[in-house]
Order: structure tokens, then C-alpha cells, then sequence
């Protein structure tokens, strides 16, 4: 059992709903990108999800994308991003999820890859284009080194693929809110009936993302599920300011307190 396993315990326990943050890593630095953790950890988050910043990431809308663009230009690589979470991990004992795409991983090697987050202080990783048809090979990787394996669920009702997914999903459930990219406006209809139907299938909390961008929103899905997934709405808010630290201290205590 892993610090997300744990953690996530503890939050059922207190009958708390779960914060999950969202940023990229090396947008607009890696030095930025430390200190954006550190406010993050410091005022709230449940978990801090640091995305892999890839060329082509299908999974995320325009912002998202512009944050992937602007840490490629800083030379941000794979070991940059280790180096951080280690750095961290020095400090805070907040779960740590890396968001990214498999072809970063074959390139590193899936053994190596996962071994380095490991001994870094990463507990669990969201590969997006990695179907679970495919997963086999990974997942026996990662659930070797406890480290848990998050799979997208897509917004249906229940289905027997859904059901496999969940029987090999580690650590949360991420349930997205609406077909489509990161950031779109969520326009999910009976999400109440969806999540109810994950938790007929699973003992695992779910966390509801994609296209979270109000207060309400966040209320909502904090009401029926058990934590939310915010990215593109903090990296807009973190856009428009040059003290992002600050920025994004205050954006966790009041969807935490949203939430709560």
C-alpha cells in the first residue's frame, strides 16, 4: 500500500472529498514548477498529478497544450521531472501521480521508467493513450514496485470492459466527466448514475475530471463523487499571473474549502 492508498483511506475515514491538482511539469520552469508543488501541498491538496509535457498529447485541450509547449521549449525531460518529484518528496508526504503518454515510456524503458519514479517518491502514474487491452505488460510493472496504475474511465454506464478496467485499476478511479479533451466544458448528462455504477463495481474512491472550471461545478462533483481532478482552470488562473505560487495557494484552499 501505497502514500495515494493511504492517503485516500484516511480521506474516507474523515469523510473528506479529495483534491487532485493538476499542473506541467516545466510550465514556465522547473524551478516555478517546484514552487507551484510546494503552495499546492502546503494549503490542501490531496494529491498533486504532474503532467509529462508531450508533443502530441491527445488526451488535452488547448490549455494544457500551451503549458506542454512552453516547458518542450525549456529542454524539460524525463530525468528533469525525477529530479523534482524527488525534490519534493525531501519535503512533503503529499501522493504524487505522473500524467502522461506511453511512447515517453517505451523510450526510457518501462522497467527503468517506473523503478526511477519509484525511488524518486512517485506513487502512481496516468498513462492516457495506454488501452487496457494493452496494459498487461505495464500494469505487472508497476504493481510489482507498488506503484498504482490509473486508468481513464470513460462517462458510460456500466459495461464489462469497464468492469475489467476497474479489476486492474490502482490507487483511484479516474472517471472523466465528458467525451473529449481536458479543459472542454463538461456536458455529461446522469453523472450521478454513473458514478453510482462505478461504485457498484469497484471498493476503489472515484475522482471526476476533465472539464471541472467552476466553483459549483467542483461542488457538484465533489457532492457525488469521492474527489475532483482540476488542470486546465488552475493552469488558466496560473497564465495570467507572475506570482504563481501564490496564486495557486489560494486556488487550493478555496476549492478545497468548496469541496469540503
Amino acid at each position: 500500500m501505497n502514500r495515494l492508498n493511504t492517503h485516500f483511506n484516511n480521506l474516507k475515514n474523515k469523510n473528506e472529498k479529495a483534491l487532485i491538482l493538476y499542473i506541467t511539469a516545466g510550465d514556465p520552469n522547473i524551478n516555478t514548477t517546484f514552487e507551484i508543488m510546494k503552495a499546492l501541498a502546503e494549503n490542501g491538496a490531496d494529491c498533486i498529478e504532474l503532467g509529462i509535457p508531450f508533443s502530441d498529447p491527445m488526451a488535452d485541450g488547448p490549455v494544457i497544450q500551451r503549458a506542454s509547449t512552453r516547458a518542450l521549449k525549456n529542454d524539460v525531460n524525463v530525468d528533469l521531472i525525477f529530479s523534482i518529484v524527488k525534490r519534493f518528496r525531501e519535503h512533503f508526504q503529499t501522493p504524487m501521480v505522473l500524467m502522461g503518454y506511453f511512447n515517453t515510456i517505451l523510450r526510457y524503458g518501462m522497467e527503468a521508467f517506473v523503478d526511477t519514479f519509484k525511488k524518486a517518491g512517485g506513487d502512481g502514474l496516468i498513462i492516457a493513450d495506454l488501452p487496457y487491452e494493452e496494459g498487461e505488460d505495464f500494469e505487472n510493472i508497476c504493481k510489482t514496485r507498488d506503484v498504482s496504475l490509473i486508468y481513464l474511465i470513460s462517462p458510460e454506464m456500466g459495461s464489462e470492459r469497464t468492469r475489467n478496467i476497474l479489476s486492474v485499476t490502482d490507487g483511484f478511479v479516474y472517471c472523466i466527466s465528458h467525451y473529449g479533451t481536458t479543459g472542454g466544458e463538461s456536458k455529461t448528462e446522469n453523472l450521478d448514475g454513473i458514478i453510482d455504477s462505478i461504485k457498484s463495481m469497484t471498493d476503489l474512491p472515484v475522482a471526476v475530471g476533465f472539464g471541472i472550471s467552476t466553483l459549483q461545478q467542483a461542488r457538484n462533483a465533489g457532492r457525488i463523487a469521492d474527489g475532483i481532478i482540476i488542470g486546465s482552470w488552475l493552469i488558466k488562473e496560473l497564465e495570467k499571473t507572475n506570482d504563481k505560487p501564490k496564486v495557486a495557494s489560494q486556488f487550493t484552499k478555496t476549492l478545497k474549502q468548496a469541496i469540503s
